[in-house]
């Protein structure tokens, strides 16, 4: 197995979480005017990618539109042309796709790129989102690491990019704020898929990082990040123990 460490960068920056937005200035979660605010920043980005319906991974957190645009339905009902005309709400732009994103961030700051879940209870069946996700990473010089809720997600990128560095997004798991099986959500809870993923780094739950295992791991030589920081207090609190945080809403 190849274990990529992450580069230094991963460490000694905040990330801002679906980049640097803010709606009240014009600039969406995940959209270009937040990504573009984040490197003028300095702030490393995190981003989300979900699947487009003819198979392209495109930069938007949600599953369905209608939180974010003035649309309804599933994004895997769209093709990735009909998504980048539908102008994200608080916004004047479209959904961008991965590739674009990253010819916009051309190296300038380190990228998290989390991928959502595509099976629907953290299962294996995925496989087409990690696909356009390696496909649209090829040639990319800047420093990158990806992850996912979703162990067998982690795992693909593995076999697809194994010389990027992987990690685990984890959290509480606590089944009341999941749509998944009690017994789904105590599996997962304990991290158990860490080695065989060959992660280098977990970004945990905030409010859940005094937990057991994030110190093992941490013991052991992983990074610590986490999501999502809220306030500079808040911040304060987690560095105690991550060596980074995932943050929205201040200035970190």
């Amino acid at each position: 197995m190849t274990v990529t460490p992450l580069p230094d960068g991963f460490a000694d920056r905040p990330f801002a979480h679906r980049a640097l937005h803010d709606v009240t200035d014009g600039r969406p979660e995940n959209s270009r005017a937040a990504i573009r605010a984040a490197i003028a920043a300095g702030y490393g980005i995190e981003i989300d990618v979900q699947l487009s319906g003819d198979g392209a991974a495109m930069v938007f957190h949600d599953y369905h539109l209608e939180r974010l645009t003035d649309m309804q339905g599933a994004v895997q009902l769209h093709d990735s042309v009909a998504l980048r005309a539908i102008p994200l709400r608080g916004g004047t732009e479209g959904i961008p796709d991965l590739a674009e994103v990253l010819t916009i961030i051309a190296g300038a700051v380190p990228l998290l790129i989390e991928l959502k879940d595509q099976d629907g209870g953290m299962g294996p069946r995925i496989g087409r989102l990690e696909a356009a996700v390696a496909a649209a990473l090829e040639g990319y010089a800047g420093d990158v690491a990806l992850m996912s809720f979703n162990p067998h997600s982690v795992a693909e990128m593995q076999s697809l990019c194994p010389h990027l560095p992987r990690g685990l997004t984890t959290s509480a798991y606590r089944p009341a704020d999941w749509p998944l099986s009690t017994a789904t959500c105590d599996t997962l809870r304990e991290i158990p898929d860490y080695d065989r993923t060959g992660s280098v780094f977990i970004s945990h739950e905030v409010d859940d990082l005094d937990r057991p295992r994030v110190a093992e791991l941490k013991a052991q030589g992983a990074m610590i990040s986490c999501w999502t920081v809220r306030s500079p207090e808040q911040d304060a609190r987690a560095r105690r123990i991550a060596d980074t945080v995932t943050f929205e809403g201040y200035v970190a």
